[in-house]
Parts: C-alpha cells; sequence; structure tokens
C-alpha cells in the first residue's frame, strides 16, 4: 500500500528497522487507549493493511487501499463483496462503500463521531431512509475510498484477474 512516504524518518538503533512518518498515527496515551502503547506485548494501530486472504491454504485474494483510517472498512466491504456477494474482483473495487467514524482517528486530536458515516452517492434512498430511521448522521461523496487495488487468484483457470476502482491513480498491468 503506497501510503506514508516510506523514506524512514530514523533507522531504530542497528536493527535497520525504518521508522516513517507514520509514527505520527500512534495514539500513546494510556488514558484513551491502554493497549495501543509502544511497550513490550503491545502494538500501537497503525493504518497500513494490505492483506492477502487465502482459501485451502492458497493464495485467494490480494488487496490493499490507501485511506488511512478507513482502510479496515474499505478492505472488509472489497473482500465481503466478492466472497458474499459473488461481485467480480473489478465490480468489487467500483462498488459503493460506507465509512463509519466509531474508533479515535489515527490523526490530528484522535477524536471519535459515533453515529456518523459517509455514504458513496451511489448509495440508494431505501438504505438512505433505513439509516436516518436508526439515528446516523449522513454526509455523502462521489468518492467515498481510497483507491482499492485487488487481484483475485483463479485457481482452476491458473489465472489471476485484477481490479482497481477509480478513486487514485492506481492501475493494474498484466502481460
Amino acid at each position: 500500500t503506497p501510503s506514508g512516504g516510506w523514506i524512514p524518518a530514523a533507522i531504530a538503533g542497528n536493527t535497520g528497522v525504518g521508522l516513517s512518518q507514520r509514527m505520527q498515527s500512534f495514539v500513546l496515551d494510556e488514558a484513551l487507549n491502554p493497549y495501543n502503547l509502544l511497550e513490550p506485548g503491545k502494538r500501537p494501530r497503525v493504518t497500513l493493511t494490505p492483506s492477502m486472504a487465502l482459501k485451502e491454504g492458497k493464495p485467494f485474494l490480494s488487496f490493499a487501499v490507501q485511506g488511512g483510517d478507513t482502510q479496515d472498512q474499505d478492505l472488509l466491504q472489497l473482500f465481503l463483496n466478492i466472497v458474499e456477494f459473488d461481485m467480480t474482483v473489478q465490480e468489487a473495487s467500483e462498488a459503493a462503500n460506507i465509512h463509519t467514524y466509531q474508533m479515535q482517528s489515527s490523526f490530528g486530536a484522535h477524536e471519535s463521531k459515533p453515529g456518523s458515516i459517509t455514504l458513496n452517492t451511489a448509495v440508494p434512498s431505501w438504505i438512505r431512509k433505513d439509516l436516518g430511521n436508526r439515528g446516523y448522521k449522513m454526509n455523502f461523496l462521489e468518492r467515498t475510498s481510497g483507491p482499492l487495488n485487488a487481484i483475485w487468484f483463479d485457481w482452476k483457470h491458473k489465472s489471476f484477474w485484477g481490479g482497481s476502482s477509480n478513486h487514485g491513480e492506481d492501475y493494474g498491468i498484466a502481460w
């Protein structure tokens, strides 16, 4: 997932591990989150989530997206669109999605906005009405995900299927 600049701001001692500016998203205040600390046995949350799903021990789907705190939401929706709703990898990459803001933001003041959601403008009116009846505060955007990219492994036909959303400058190349 091309995100965060990738040029290490510092190297951790003589380990060779680069520490990038993504550490800005760590929430290290124990009062805000006792699990998100920089100490043994803890793992600060970072928004980088390139993913690989396996099926029967073999790669099934490789997928990633840029987008900060919405990355996990975007990737889960892409995965469910393929597995549960029988979309192709391209259809799933282009499908309308929803973002919630229940969790603390990784950036800035680390605020949380329970009950606030962002919907893609393509979400049907009956879903909007239902969410409104449930008390959600909605806003709408034409582009609600970062650039989703995925590869579906078709073992039956010994081929790969690629998909990319039109929400960025990402694309797939095959030969």
